[in-house]
């Protein structure tokens, strides 16, 4: 008789290779069924199109689990070094469709669901979009995350899974109106609450030192829940980890002696602490000081690190220490980006972990800190630098202002000694700014804590260097580097334009979706009539299928054979939406006084939410608005002209908008803009690009040749010079005719009848004290919009410009700007081993 089984190895029998589904659409079609029984307890009769959705979600989902599970238990027996991307945004858009591309399970997913009488584009149209991000920089953490785990990288987003996100933005008499984004009201497939891992995060409170060491007592307790994310790569079978952090009170929570008598009151104010994870903060290249958002950087960063420490402990071959207490190995194993400031109290808060905790000596802990960190800088405008009160940090965190003034001491006592007397370098190069109110320069922490410094564009990263950190580069040049955004080609190319992506492959095949460079290769067919046939038809194509989605949604009419020029992005002064404007208005103008004459047809659409507390911007959505009414609804013009205002502009829509767009306009002033991506988005799906020489704009100018984009404006230098001589608005007003009268329309209430004052603080703003220099550059960008339109009249050469575009758009992939990342900064390799499927035995 066999010998009884052990308990271990009945436990055996628990494993996912016999129930793993293999992606073929009886199995699809089979698990969609299961779901819809099973997991929402519905049938065909009551199901609604969103249980539908939810179904297929978690048919999806079910792919994701093996290869998740497996590619943690790799990580565990492999032990590599682990990225650690922290960011306050994660920009992710929707789900479920990216799932399905990077698994290669659409196409059997497609014919299910077209085999149960349903349409998957309108289940994908359900799904709310995780809109944790702003813009740019929360976008850019969402496309590094799927190009670490494309690049089998041991990598992890780490950040707050807020309850609220981005806001939802109406339009309501022109004006934006802010509506709450609850994104999570009906639940959200993709997440996996890990209650398991709850930590304890710590605020107020105050310091005790002790002959044992440094203590912090008598704190405030916040607990971090974290909700894992899966993040596929592309047909690596690797799925990798985003983690975000949502904030829970403790069961204790106002219960203490002193409040005894009030146990319903107690309960209630759990929610203080809890919304610490409520709302992300609508601002994007603002920084607001309140304390509330202060709290939420450091709870993610609190909760983060003792994460990152666990699993540094507990790893396999993390040290030979019986107790892992040797720190020695922590740069090896880990390596933290700062994903701007935000993040930057990861400083702070390792080197106390370091030195309260797990006593380690101050100077050591320093140089593992610095090892460890490495801050990537998005922004020159002052407005959106960090810097927190000193009486902020001293109630909240009052360690943590101990430390940041020992090292300051620490960083200044280095300057002096290197250059005596300076005492001016010693106050500008200060992490604590004197003045009426103290101050803490969270750049100035990033750049002394961090081994590495880098930009988002060559002309971004010089201008760190040679302006912003002038005197941090002069200490430590080694430290500076340039990282050039990118965008992934998975969501912005093969997702979001099918049709394009296709006409691709068949000339080149598919290696350029895991190796964008090799879009090379279609320079060779720059002259083939065939395939300049082609590109031209899926580029109308997708302005058809545009078109009909505005007419179905807010019920305009456009002409498709029209250019579609298109600027969505952020509403802000620096991004000269009034450019645009005055443009529209001068075209309008023109037509006006020669209806007869033979116009180029244009549809602007622009797009873009504003702060709510952004004045400004919201009163640019407002001109815009107005411009669209008098122009939409002059018969003069009929569909010569016609300006669009996007509504709700968000990752979703993007992915509509872009693989439509003729002209894509990136005009902000020279050295404003950081980088961008949405340039780069646009230039892989085909659009030509009206822009300044600002952020990547600069390389795209460089890769594809200067002659093949639009390129007009002031330099970064013309810029400088026109600060030293001083810009006057109004003398390009009195200058230039079309300008003034343009200007006057806006002053006057031609576009606000009913409220002829409506614009006066836009007017007087461009007028008298316009950063941005927007006239400046008025005449040069009408006579570059002159040259557009010429070309749009030749579609053959159009075509032509818009491949050499395409091909050229290869070095802004984020697979490439990742690659550089792992290599200069983080110290790792990129691997090819592709983890075997959960349906194969694991070696």
């Amino acid at each position: 008789m066999a010998a009884p089984l052990s308990d271990g190895e009945r436990r055996k029998q628990i494993s996912v290779r016999g129930i793993a589904g293999l992606g073929d659409v009886a199995e699809v079609r089979k698990s969609f069924n299961r779901h819809l029984h099973f997991t929402l307890v519905k049938d065909r009769n009551v199901a609604t199109p969103r249980d539908y959705y939810f179904a297929l979600a978690h048919a999806v989902r079910d792919h994701l689990v093996g290869r998740w599970i497996r590619t943690q238990q790799h990580y565990y027996e492999r032990d590599p070094k682990r990225i650690y991307y922290l960011s306050l945004e994660f920009y992710m858009g929707r789900t479920l469709q990216n799932t399905m591309v990077n698994l290669g399970l659409q196409n059997a997913c497609d014919e299910a669901i077209y085999q149960l009488g349903l349409d998957l584009e309108e289940l994908e149209e359900i799904e709310e979009d995780a809109g944790l991000g702003n813009g740019g920089l929360g976008r850019l953490a969402a496309c590094f995350l799927d190009s670490m785990a494309t690049l089998g990288l041991a990598a992890y987003g780490y950040g707050i899974r807020y309850e609220f996100g981005i806001f939802n933005q109406k339009i309501v008499d022109g004006w934006q109106v802010e509506e709450a984004d609850d994104w999570l009201r009906y639940g959200n497939p993709w997440e996996k609450a890990r209650p398991e891992y709850m930590l304890p995060v710590h605020f107020y409170g105050r310091v005790c030192h002790t002959p044992e060491g440094v203590k912090w007592i008598d704190t405030q307790v916040v607990l971090a829940m974290p909700y894992d994310t899966p993040v596929p790569g592309y047909k690596n079978n690797t799925v990798n980890t985003m983690r975000l952090w949502s904030a829970k009170a403790p069961n204790d929570f106002n219960l203490q002696e002193f409040n005894v008598g009030d146990y319903i009151e107690a309960v209630l104010d759990r929610n203080l602490a809890e919304n610490i994870s409520r709302v992300l903060y609508p601002n994007d290249n603002f920084f607001e000081g309140k304390e509330l958002r202060l709290k939420q950087e450091y709870f993610v960063v609190a909760a983060t690190l003792q994460d990152i420490i666990r699993r540094f402990k507990s790893s396999k071959f993390g040290c030979r220490d019986p107790v892992r207490t040797c720190f020695e190995t922590f740069p090896d194993k880990v390596a933290i980006q700062l994903n701007d400031t935000h993040p930057a109290l990861s400083i702070p808060e390792l080197m106390r972990i370091l030195v309260d905790v797990e006593k380690v000596d101050w100077d050591k802990a320093w140089e593992i800190t610095k090892r460890t960190c490495a801050y990537t800088n998005h922004t020159v405008l002052p407005e959106a630098l960090e810097r927190w009160p000193v009486s902020m940090f001293e109630k909240l965190l009052p360690r943590h202002l101990e430390i940041i003034y020992a090292l300051n001491q620490m960083h200044l006592d280095r300057v002096a000694a290197l250059y005596p007397g300076d005492v001016d370098r010693l106050r500008r190069m200060s992490v604590i700014e004197e003045g009426d109110c103290k101050r803490i320069n969270m750049a100035h922490l990033c750049v002394i804590g961090s081994h590495a410094v880098n930009g988002v564009a060559r002309i971004h990263s010089d201008i760190v260097k040679n302006s912003v950190f002038k005197d941090f580069y002069e200490l430590e040049p080694e430290k500076f580097q340039n990282k050039t955004n990118g965008i992934t080609p998975r969501r912005w190319l093969l997702l979001c334009n099918p049709g394009l992506a296709d006409v691709i492959a068949e000339k080149i095949g598919e290696g350029f979706i895991t190796d964008l460079s090799q879009l090379k290769k279609l320079l060779d067919f720059i002259n083939n009539e065939t395939f300049i046939r082609e590109v031209a038809k899926v580029k109308q194509e997708n302005k058809l299928k545009f078109a009909a989605y505005l007419e179905g949604q807010y019920k305009v009419k456009i002409n498709p054979s029209s250019m579609f020029d298109v600027q969505v992005k952020r509403i802000h002064e620096y991004k000269r939406q009034l450019l645009n404007c005055l443009h529209a208005i001068t075209l309008y103008n023109r037509i006006r006084s020669d209806p007869s004459k033979s116009f180029v047809p244009r549809t602007i659409m622009i797009g873009g939410k504003a702060a709510p507390g952004y004045h400004m911007a919201k009163m640019i959505i407002k001109l815009i608005t107005s411009i669209g009414e008098v122009i939409n609804n002059d018969p003069y013009v009929g569909d010569k002209l016609k300006v669009i205002f996007l509504e709700n502009y968000r990752v979703s829509l993007a992915e509509k908008v872009i693989p439509a767009a003729d002209l894509s306009q990136q005009i902000s002033t020279a050295g404003t803009e950081a980088s961008g991506t949405g340039n780069m988005k646009f230039m892989v799906n085909g659009a030509l690009t009206i822009g300044t020489m600002d952020g990547a704009n600069v390389e795209m100018a460089e890769e594809a040749g200067e002659e093949n984009l639009f390129i007009f404006g002031m330099r970064v230098e013309d810029v400088e010079a026109l600060d030293r001589q001083g810009y006057n608005a109004r003398e390009y007003y009195e200058r230039l005719p079309e300008l003034k009268q343009a200007v006057d329309q806006i002053s006057s209430g031609f576009f606000s009848p009913r409220d002829p004052g409506c614009f006066k603080d836009v007017v007087n703003m461009l007028m008298y004290h316009d950063r941005f220099k927007v006239f400046a550059d008025y005449e040069a960008y009408i006579k570059c919009q002159g040259q557009v339109d010429q070309l749009f009249m030749d579609p053959r050469e159009w075509t032509k410009k818009v491949i050499r575009n395409i091909a050229c758009s290869g070095k802004f992939s984020s697979d490439r700007t990742i690659m550089e990342y792992a290599q200069e900064i983080w110290g790792v390799e990129p691997s090819a081993t592709k983890i075997p499927p959960p349906n194969l035995p694991r070696d």
